[in-house]
């Protein structure tokens, strides 16, 4: 059955937390942005206290833990550097928006050079670099490609958009190229590990973090549904339609079940028995309150859910509405001993509209801070100050899909089982 986007999926405004701020003018906080989903670029696309139950995350324990400042200098420094490295990279996606009089321009065709120049032998992009300034002089071979912080989708959507401006055998060469590796990069039951091929190493999980499975199965889709026969043939199409499908499979395969009830997702899944599995040392297996929104929001944007769909979604909403953190915000406050003289709290706000963490425990639903220890706290205080105030550990995007998403769902969708 071919999974077509519902009208859900035209009237989306989402929020999602971002785990990496780059902007140099302020310390990583947490910040919002806009919806996950592709934008549709492939010519004619159809469709288009501190409460007690919450595990105590508690504001007055700011400076419970004593911090060798020297280190943390050192140690901000270095994140800081890279975020700033980040910042720098001028992202292929970026230029979507431009009118087609740019695509045929100049500097418009000269991004496109630049962006084909850092495609990898295997057809994929690496990411958090700047690929759009200036071509890629080296070896093509040491490039490392990854689906991960958006590379290799948003590479493809630039190049679908400039091919439906003006077609281009070079170009369309090289989309080609990308969607063939994701086609083969995908599990039988599903599934895409975070770049192909995966590796021994984390990498190799069914990877919802940073909404990875849900960009390619987003781009998936609008290669599904085009038009435009001149960049995508009908197999292909077909087996974009087919990737799909299974990439639902397997997101229901890997909802976290607790006592018969399904819940949320992890941020990636084991690629064998779909259990939840930790990435980096502070990244834990647990129940994820960011990459669970958009995994919901893609279910809720197929047209005519089936049962099972609508069973997952309806768990996930539940799981959503349990989790909240009600009466807290987190602030910068001014710190001379801080690095950057300003450290992240959590404070209680009766007035603050709902939070939800960036994991739970699985067994408990509690939040759960981590440091690069690996070891599991309950108040965000109880981290060091370098993964305190460089992770978002605390979010509101959960919120727009309990209030206007869900209801909206229901209403249209209420009778279809």
């Amino acid at each position: 059955m071919h999974h077509a986007p519902s009208k859900l999926v035209e009237q989306e405004r989402s929020l999602h937390f971002d785990m990496r701020d780059t902007r140099t003018d302020s310390p990583p906080m947490l910040w919002l942005h806009r919806s996950t989903h592709c934008i549709p670029v492939l010519s004619s696309v159809r469709g288009r206290s501190v409460g007690k139950g919450r595990g105590g995350i508690c504001p007055s324990r700011q400076n419970g833990n004593r911090t060798d400042w020297s280190a943390a200098l050192l140690m901000f420094a270095i994140v800081f550097s890279a975020a700033t490295a980040l910042a720098a990279a001028d992202r292929a996606d970026r230029y979507l928006a431009e009118p087609d009089s740019w695509f045929r321009s100049l500097q418009g065709r000269q991004v496109l050079e630049n962006v084909l120049s850092f495609q990898t032998p295997l057809g994929s992009w690496p990411k958090n670099i700047d690929n759009t300034s200036a071509a890629f002089k080296g070896d093509p071979s040491t490039l490392k490609g990854t689906f991960d912080n958006s590379a290799t989708t948003s590479e493809l959507q630039l190049l679908a958009r400039a091919h439906s401006v003006a077609p281009d055998a070079r170009i369309r060469t090289a989309f080609i190229k990308g969607l063939d590796h994701i086609l083969a990069a995908q599990y039988p039951h599903g599934g895409w590990p975070q770049r192909f091929p995966p590796g021994d190493g984390y990498a190799r999980h069914i990877t919802f973090n940073d909404d990875t499975m849900v960009r390619l199965m987003n781009l998936l889709r609008d290669v599904s549904n085009t038009d435009d026969k001149a960049l995508v043939d009908d197999r292909r199409r077909e087996l974009a339609s087919q990737a799909f499908d299974r990439g639902v499979d397997g997101i229901l395969r890997c909802q976290i079940i607790v006592g018969g009830t399904p819940t949320a997702w992890c941020a990636q899944h084991d690629e064998n028995d779909f259990r939840p599995r930790p990435a980096r040392t502070y990244e834990l297996a647990s129940l994820s309150g960011s990459e669970s929104v958009g995994i919901t929001r893609l279910l809720m944007s197929i047209d005519k859910p089936s049962p099972d769909i609508m069973r997952a979604v309806e768990g996930a909403m539940a799981w959503f509405e349990s989790a909240k953190l009600r009466g807290l915000k987190v602030e910068y406050r001014d710190d001379p001993r801080a690095p950057r003289g300003k450290d992240k709290v959590v404070v209680e706000d009766p007035s603050a509209g709902p939070l939800w963490a960036r994991f739970y425990d699985i067994e408990t639903n509690q939040p759960i801070f981590v440091d690069r220890d690996g070891i599991p706290k309950k108040h965000l205080s109880d981290i060091g100050y370098e993964r305190r105030n460089g992770y978002g550990w605390l979010g509101t995007s959960p919120q727009s899909l309990l209030e206007t998403d869900y209801p909206r769902w229901r209403k249209q969708w209420a009778n279809n089982n």
